[in-house]
């Protein structure tokens, strides 16, 4: 469990509604960390979020905290950090990526178009108000506590808009020699969270938040916490072929960006190396990634490939 809206809460963990009783939740965590402990033939890593949701929830004080959105999600006590509303609202860390005029600083920032994360919040907010009622007003979409008891699909929507913005960011201090598009409309295949342009080639790049660890079989990335019939590495293939297309600009290649708790290594390659698919990368490594350190050999014309997309491509 991190910050991510997309985690699994305490009480999903533990296997209990919010509404448990005190006597429920604490035989749920027994059960929960017995049948989770390493030495009983458990998984360590279920066992270790097993301890931190009875920490956030195994007190009534905690518990407390924890149901009024006053604990950051990602810890077990209050904090004067930004939580819940204001962590998650679509100002949050705009400044990174924001046109020089409404930024706080004059460092130089890559140039960015389009608006990361824009659909996926417009996606949340539509699902988030089916699911209250339609006729229900919504004083606050991101309070913590309507989005902490709201279905785990519904908050994975909010968390895909986090990660795309937190891609946009890391690209944005990347320097003015780097050009990102966000939302490309890729037609009947949806949307591509972004291209990026370095010195070093063109990326097609999704960002995504699974709210859990993720492994790669067969040539797809695979977890529990995937919907059923869920595809990305394909789904990005498809999105990526779709903006081709549409520009006449080929990719250098491919990339997934997940959280860093999602997978072992900074970067896995799916496929082959002479003619990989895609890679999945760990966030805290698409810096790298981007400026060259797994990148194929040699350079592209930035100039011609940024004309060329700015005449052509378009944005959902």
């Amino acid at each position: 469990m991190t910050d991510s809206p997309a985690d699994a809460t305490p009480y999903e963990v533990l296997g209990v509604p919010a509404t448990a009783d005190d006597d429920t939740l604490r035989r749920a965590y027994r059960r929960a960390a017995r049948e989770s402990h390493p030495d009983l033939g458990g998984d360590a890593q279920r066992f270790r979020r097993v301890q931190v949701a009875w920490e956030r929830i195994g007190t009534p004080a905690a518990r407390r905290a924890y149901d009024s959105g006053a604990v950051r999600p990602g810890t077990s006590s209050p904090t004067s950090a930004p939580t819940g509303s204001a962590a998650w609202r679509p100002d949050a860390g705009r400044d990174a990526y924001a046109p020089p005029s409404a930024r706080r600083d004059s460092r130089p920032r890559a140039r960015s178009y389009g608006h990361p994360g824009g659909r996926s919040r417009e996606v949340f907010l539509a699902a988030e108000r089916e699911w209250v009622g339609l006729g229900d007003p919504i004083e606050d979409p991101y309070d913590p506590v309507l989005v902490r008891s709201a279905p785990r699909h519904v908050r994975r929507l909010l968390g895909e808009a986090l990660a795309e913005e937190a891609t946009a960011a890391i690209v944005a201090d990347m320097g003015i020699g780097v050009t990102v598009w966000h939302d490309l409309d890729a037609g009947a295949e949806g949307k591509l969270d972004h291209a990026i342009l370095t010195p070093t080639g063109l990326w097609a790049v999704e960002s995504i938040d699974w709210g859990g660890p993720v492994t790669v079989e067969h040539g797809e990335v695979v977890g529990e916490t995937l919907g059923s019939g869920e595809r990305p590495v394909k789904e990005l293939v498809r999105a990526a072929r779709a903006v081709q297309k549409q520009t006449r600009v080929r990719f250098t290649g491919r990339v997934l960006v997940v959280a860093d708790s999602a997978v072992d290594e900074d970067v896995e390659l799916i496929g082959t190396p002479r003619k990989p698919t895609a890679f999945i990368v760990r966030r805290s490594a698409l810096g790298q990634v981007l400026s060259g350190v797994w990148s194929p050999e040699g350079s592209v014309d930035v100039f011609a490939i940024r004309d060329r997309l700015q005449q052509t491509v378009r944005f959902v």
